[in-house]
């Protein structure tokens, strides 16, 4: 299949194309013969249509513009060797993103969306479903069960995460503690991070959120981990494959890509799921804890 035969972007996959699009147009070339008609016609409407439409439109308005349904929009992305619609959009968001300003992706964003607050609400709430869906369907259970083993006999939990990381982190780390295990954030940077590695000790726990950028506290911190005997679980949704070796499980919480809905929201999901796992495992524990939370609450306010 050739793309310039079946759409009408047959000039676009040349130099100055970004690796996102070029892989895009590749699987539709490679995987044409074994699609439906109407997934070819997802597949022909994808490849014809702008980048910053793609990253921005539902799976729903894309099976409308190319005269099919969401279902076969998903199903489509799925032969084309995609996890979903949220992967598509992260491969085509790397590239997008280096080259367009911040400025004028929101000027695109706001455009998008336009003033309509249906449209806005449908938005929003497509994009974090797609990618809770997303974070779902790329957990296996294997390494869920890993991450709960490393955390479950823990001395104390240190939560990792800085910028848009922090909600997270931060929210692991109060709500171990308010079902009665030890936990602490941990949010340095720099040389103030040294602190906090110091208080590493041999069997404690480290959870890290960091979606895509490869710190090198980041670094830093797992190899004193490791050195100190700790256990590291990794939340991300780009370093799994460079830090996978090096941690005790890798828990993907795919970032936006767009800027629609938090970065933090499928992190947040992700701790979530971590403790209800811990908060079943000591029951008794954590009941206890919560009604002392509960008395002390109540001695506070009286």
């Amino acid at each position: 299949m050739k793309i310039s035969e079946h759409g009408d972007s047959g000039s676009r996959g040349e130099a100055g194309e970004s690796d996102g699009m070029a892989r895009l147009r590749a699987a539709v070339r490679d995987h044409w013969e074994n699609l439906s008609a109407s997934e070819r016609a997802v597949a022909q409407y994808l490849v014809g249509a702008p980048v910053e439409h793609l990253l921005y439109a539902g799976a729903q308005e894309l099976g409308a513009a190319s005269g099919t349904s969401n279902a076969t929009v998903v199903r489509a992305l799925q032969r084309l060797g995609y996890a979903g619609l949220p992967a598509l959009k992260r491969e085509l968001a790397s590239g997008f993103t280096a080259a367009v300003a911040p400025e004028v992706r929101l000027k695109q964003r706001i455009a998008h969306v336009g003033r309509d607050l249906d449209g806005i609400w449908t938005e929003v709430l497509d994009e974090a479903r797609e990618r809770i869906e997303q974070t779902r369907r790329l957990t296996e259970p294997d390494v869920l069960r890993a991450a709960v083993t490393a955390l479950a006999d823990a001395g104390e939990v240190h939560a990792f995460g800085v910028a848009a990381s922090e909600p997270a982190a931060r929210h692991l780390a109060l709500a171990l503690g308010r079902i009665g295990r030890r936990a602490r954030f941990v949010g340095a940077t720099g040389f103030a991070l040294a602190d906090d590695l110091l208080a590493l000790r041999r069997g404690d726990a480290v959870v890290v959120f960091q979606p895509g950028r490869a710190l090198h506290e980041l670094t830093v911190l797992v190899e004193r981990a490791r050195a100190v005997g700790a256990r590291v679980v990794l939340v991300t949704d780009e370093l799994g494959e460079q830090f996978g070796d090096r941690v005790d499980a890798v828990l993907t919480a795919p970032h936006t890509p767009t800027g629609i809905t938090s970065e933090a929201l499928t992190a947040l999901v992700v701790a979530d799921v971590l403790l209800l796992a811990l908060t079943t495992l000591a029951e008794p524990g954590a009941v206890d804890a919560s009604h002392q939370l509960t008395l002390l609450r109540e001695q506070l306010l009286s």
